[in-house]
């Protein structure tokens, strides 16, 4: 596989920067752009029911738009005692998509009479990759930990500032961006992905089309 060109479906440079890496460490000799390099990719709604319906929405929209094999994710927090939620609604739970302060206010509202013994989650990601041809693959990353009473930490974004990874006694908030790469379920996801772009991109002919 040589060179072949990889659209990741977000607008986000620090999610192409973290592929990118994990791509070339693999030894994967892939061009991967950002939607940006697309100035006129529409945005895709995000109307699956799970974080693998809308991975597979989003990267199929973007293959089918730019005639380009595309790698998408989807993450959220999913809150034991809340029945998983807020899942697919976490960058929206307190009704405005990306308002990370309302989210955080309110998911703590929510569980302020909950004992510290029950307050486990975990962070989940799907990313998928998905071919012109209709071609689809999906994996997922988990971070498992529990939430704190009160924001800790003035790194990360969403719902770190209250979360603590098994294991560890600092929130996702309180660690270096290279920590929390390291353990994060998109990166999880982001490499466990890296057989699948090998697999499927090693089934194109140098044309972009499956090998017959």
């Amino acid at each position: 596989m040589t060179g072949r060109r990889v659209v990741l479906a977000t607008r986000n440079p620090h999610k192409v920067a973290e592929l990118r890496r994990i791509l070339a460490t693999a030894g994967l000799d892939v061009e991967l752009v950002g939607a940006d390099a697309f100035p006129g990719l529409a945005d895709v709604p995000e109307t699956g029911t799970t974080f693998a319906e809308n991975a597979l929405i989003k990267a199929h929209a973007v293959a089918a738009a730019t005639g380009l094999p595309a790698v998408a994710d989807d993450s959220g927090l999913c809150v034991d005692v809340l029945g998983g939620m807020p899942g697919v609604f976490s960058a929206r739970w307190s009704g405005r998509h990306g308002d990370d302060r309302g989210n955080l206010d309110l998911l703590l509202a929510q569980l302020s009479d909950v004992p510290d013994d029950r307050r486990s989650a975990h962070f989940a990601c799907a990313a998928a990759l998905a071919l012109p041809g209709g071609a689809e693959r999906v994996v997922e990353g988990r971070l498992s930990g529990a939430l704190v009473r009160a924001p800790r930490g003035d790194g990360g974004f969403g719902y770190d500032p209250v979360f603590v990874p098994d294991g560890d006694t600092r929130t996702t908030a309180e660690m270096s961006p290279a920590e929390k790469d390291a353990i994060s379920h998109r990166g999880r996801a982001f490499r466990a992905l890296v057989p699948v772009v090998r697999d499927l991109l090693g089934s194109l002919d140098p044309a972009g089309g499956p090998v017959t």
